[in-house]
């Protein structure tokens, strides 16, 4: 190989390798710059204090604030000038970010409420009013689960029976109603629960024909109990009767009496003379 030809070849490979060696400079430098970019903080709207459902949001419970953009929320609001007015559908948090799924949309139907926003698809909000025990003393709160227990007389039977007809029933909103009795208004807390359709039917069968009762659930409880129902047998188990005490029969004797009155005695006397003997008898 001549002198030329090598210089050729060594320029040739000199710029192949400068070529890889810089495309893969670029694509070092371009990972980096993503990266630095992704660190960067970006500002969105997140809440200064807790927001409850339902509740339209103001200016004093929103902020700006700076959040990594690679942990940015989807659906985070940019511009806190959108916010305020908006209704909320979720609970959010206070340092939470306001986000669009958490709000009443914008194009909503006019005059809809939160609720219609709350239920699943294919699912319907079932009210029932309740009293301060059955709803666990003013426990309940939207997302927990409940199981719901009627009590009532089966048809055909005289023993009332209380048995658990739904199970593992998320609660969407609770609440308080006003009714007249005994001619004066009284306040009756309510509980609205997300059930399917088939579901919805039991419940209103159920509250229109016993008395409904809510046993709240651990938050990861989530399992399915084989209910057989209780009865007051059931629950009072064999109890031992002891047997009527009975009087002792009265034991009546007849006394007869005689119309006849009772014989007198008779005495008898010998009288002996010498040898000779003879008796006398006479009575009183």
């Amino acid at each position: 190989m001549t002198r030329p030809k090598a210089v050729i070849i060594v320029a040739i490979l000199a710029i192949i390798l400068a070529g890889v060696a810089a495309l893969l400079t670029y694509n070092y430098l371009q990972k980096e710059t993503q990266k630095v970019k992704a660190g960067q903080p970006q500002n969105i709207v997140v809440a200064t204090a807790d927001i409850p459902i339902g509740s339209k949001i103001n200016e004093q419970q929103i902020k700006i604030a700076n959040f990594p953009k690679d942990s940015i929320p989807a659906g985070s609001i940019y511009d806190i000038k959108l916010v305020p007015g908006r209704v909320a559908i979720k609970p959010i948090a206070a340092g939470d970010a306001i986000t669009e799924p958490k709000l009443m949309p914008k194009a909503g139907t006019p005059g809809a409420g939160v609720m219609t926003y709350l239920v699943p698809e294919g699912h319907r909000a079932v009210t029932v009013a309740v009293n301060e025990v059955a709803g666990v003393a003013g426990f309940l709160n939207p997302a927990d689960r409940v199981d719901v227990v009627v009590t009532t007389q089966p048809p055909g039977s005289t023993d009332a029976i209380s048995k658990i007809v739904l199970q593992n029933v998320p609660i969407l909103a609770t609440g308080q109603i006003t009714e007249q009795k005994e001619g004066k208004p009284v306040v009756v807390p309510t509980v609205t629960l997300d059930l399917t359709p088939d579901d919805a039917e039991k419940l209103v069968l159920a509250s229109s024909r016993g008395t409904l009762q809510l046993l709240l659930r651990n938050i990861g409880d989530t399992a399915t109990v084989d209910a057989k129902g209780a009865t007051i047998r059931k629950v009072l188990g064999s109890v031992e009767r002891s047997a009527p005490r009975v009087a002792s029969p009265v034991k009546l004797r007849r006394v007869v009496r005689s119309a006849q009155p009772a014989p007198s005695p008779v005495y008898s006397v010998e009288i002996i003379k010498g040898k000779e003997r003879s008796s006398k008898q006479f009575s009183q």
